[in-house]
């Protein structure tokens, strides 16, 4: 193709190119205009992975795909559509996730270059590590709407992508979702942790049940709870939803009459929530809005018609057992991941949400703005990833010159600035940053806890949420006593132990490793007698967020990713937001010290 052409490229970029090897991870929006480029640029040896595959929503950007794609493998389609520009390249497509084992520290080493086109933190994070620990140049790219930027992250000449920490999460009190929603996200969210409970990974912060430690509540509240019949030991012996459901054999309307008859009636016996509020309104099964009318007309897109109550009724009937077979016929233990591009799951939350958001009198939304809302996508636009590939390719040129001091990273701008500049460069290369706890020559980075109450499992937990690891094993410093083992059942009865009462103290240093991404780090312990949950501090006085806090929270964007479960998460997806520069109307161009604004698909926090 182009590089075949005489006189485009010197001699030495020919040779480069054509001796080269190239990674595209995501094939988005974004991934499929980087493929198409190299392709047409050239570039002989590629391989893509993405584990999604094709939806209708994805069609109007993602050019390479068509509609009779829809449902097969993105990689696939991918290889196949970019193969009619150039059949000489030897592409090999992986439908799989990137942060499988397959893919380890010698695969990324056989690559010269890494091109990212992904959407969410978990899978970056994973190819940041494996790319630093390969020693292999990874080219990031994101856009957000018009906005975009991209980036070279190059070990010990750059900064990584965990070099800065990560904007908070926008988070929701606990109390607001499971009580008194007042905005669809509350019920999206809400119907969401619903899918979990029922049949995703349980999370007890995730209940749906009405909250009667609400501080609103106090009285009489939830009366009804403290008459509950007690065991021998006097606890209240309560079943998880899932256990619940399970027995009832996922029945429809017994879930929707305690879902939505039951505890809203209990919602309504908490008075004092509603002397300021207009309380909520309990459904029943055989009487619901819309029963008797005909579907309203509708000109649009059938995802752009908002579901009566009636109709949600049904959808939630129909998805939720399409959700118990998907559930049994999958190994025992093992359970689903939420996913806005799977219609079961997606017709679960739009059906749930609404008949929620109904109950609580907000405005009903159709399927595709719940999907919008539930994943936080921001709109794509398709001129903005062509743009922002074209970019990369370029980088990726400057790279295979060995020209790296001139891969500063490129800001794609919404407007022009008062330079009429509609892509701002970096200066210069930003420097890695020497506290990092992830490419800093030895990573070192404290846990704030109260070593009395934090358990192994939630040691565990804040390894995997707050240090974005895998698989962590970790073991006292000078001691080589091992306390937390990925291998399944090697300390799993220490799981309920405080960190305490397995030995470990004020102080202590953890080594801890992950396999899976060739990470090591030193994690020390700080007891903190007031700390109720984990806080990371990664330099004197500047902790880093947790992603569990006991006091409501407001913020933007933050660290809770989805959780890797035993099925896997949906890590290679889209690839149409990320790593953004904000504009807020500034219109100046700042040293070389940006910030970036994320977007991750899990919104809320509970309190």
């Amino acid at each position: 193709m182009v590089a075949r052409v005489a006189g485009v490229f010197d001699e030495k970029l020919t040779e480069a190119i054509a001796n080269s090897k190239v990674l595209v991870v995501g094939a988005g929006g974004i991934g499929c205009e980087i493929l198409k480029n190299l392709v047409l640029t050239g570039f002989p040896n590629i391989e893509i992975i993405d584990l999604d595959t094709i939806d209708v929503s994805n069609l109007n950007r993602q050019f390479l795909f068509h509609k009779e794609h829809v449902g097969k493998s993105k990689a696939q389609v991918a290889k196949d559509s970019a193969l009619s520009f150039n059949p000489n390249v030897n592409i090999i497509a992986h439908h799989d996730s990137v942060i499988s084992n397959d893919y380890g520290v010698s695969y990324f080493k056989q690559f010269n270059i890494v091109m990212n086109a992904l959407d969410n933190r978990v899978a970056r994070n994973h190819v940041n590590r494996m790319c630093l620990a390969a020693d292999v140049p990874l080219v990031e790219t994101g856009t957000a709407g018009y906005a975009g930027q991209v980036e070279l992250i190059k070990k010990g000449l750059t900064q990584c992508y965990e070099c800065l920490p990560k904007a908070p999460q926008k988070s929701f009190p606990g109390c607001t979702i499971r009580n008194t929603p007042s905005e669809p996200i509350h019920c999206i969210v809400w119907a969401k942790h619903l899918f979990n409970q029922l049949f995703g990974e349980e999370d007890p912060d995730q209940d749906v049940s009405p909250d009667t430690a609400d501080p609103e509540a106090a009285g009489d509240a939830g009366s009804s709870a403290l008459s509950a019949k007690e065991s021998e030991t006097g606890n209240v012996e309560r079943k998880s939803t899932r256990t619940w459901a399970a027995e009832t054999n996922y029945e429809p309307e017994k879930l929707f009459t305690k879902l939505f008859g039951d505890d809203i009636h209990y919602l309504l016996s908490m008075e004092n929530l509603w002397k300021k509020r207009r309380p909520p309104t309990p459904l029943v099964w055989d009487n619901l809005p819309g029963k008797d009318d005909s579907p309203a007309k509708h000109s649009g897109l059938p995802d752009q018609r908002v579901w009566s109550v009636h109709e949600c009724a049904q959808v939630f009937a129909a998805s939720c057992k399409a959700l118990e077979a998907d559930l049994k016929g999958r190994p025992s233990g093992d359970h689903l991941v939420w996913d806005k591009d799977e219609k079961s799951s997606m017709d679960f939350v739009t059906a749930c949400a609404n008949i929620r958001a109904h109950i609580f009198n907000i405005p009903l939304k159709s399927r595709f703005e719940i999907k919008s809302m539930a994943g936080n996508i921001i709109p794509a636009i398709a001129t903005a990833n062509a743009i922002v590939a074209g970019l990369a390719v370029l980088r990726a040129q400057n790279i295979l010159k060995g020209e790296l001091e001139a891969c500063t990273s490129v800001y794609l701008r919404p407007k022009v600035n008062h330079r009429g500049q509609l892509f701002v460069p970096e200066r210069t290369l930003t420097a890695p940053n020497p506290k990092c706890y992830v490419c800093a020559p030895k990573p070192e980075v404290a846990l704030a806890c109260n070593l009395k109450h934090l358990t192994l499992k939630e040691l565990n937990s804040a390894l995997k949420e707050g240090l974005n690891m895998q698989a962590p094993d970790a073991a006292v410093e000078g001691k080589g006593l091992v306390v937390l083992s990925s291998e399944p059942g090697e300390t799993d009865h220490n799981n309920d132990k405080t960190l305490e009462e397995i030995g470990l103290n004020d102080g202590c240093a953890l080594l801890v490793d992950d396999f899976l991404q060739n990470y090591e780090v030193r994690v020390r312990l700080q007891q903190e007698d007031e700390e109720k949950s984990w806080r990371l501090v990664t330099e004197l006085d500047t902790p880093m967020p947790a992603p569990k806090e006991d006091k409501p929270a407001n913020g933007a964007n933050g660290s809770n990713d989805p959780k890797p479960g035993p099925s896997r998460p949906k890590d290679d997806s889209d690839s149409d937001m990320e790593i953004i520069e904000e504009d807020e109307g500034v219109e100046t161009v700042k040293p070389p010290k940006r910030r970036r604004v994320e977007m991750s698909d899990e919104i809320v926090e509970l309190c």
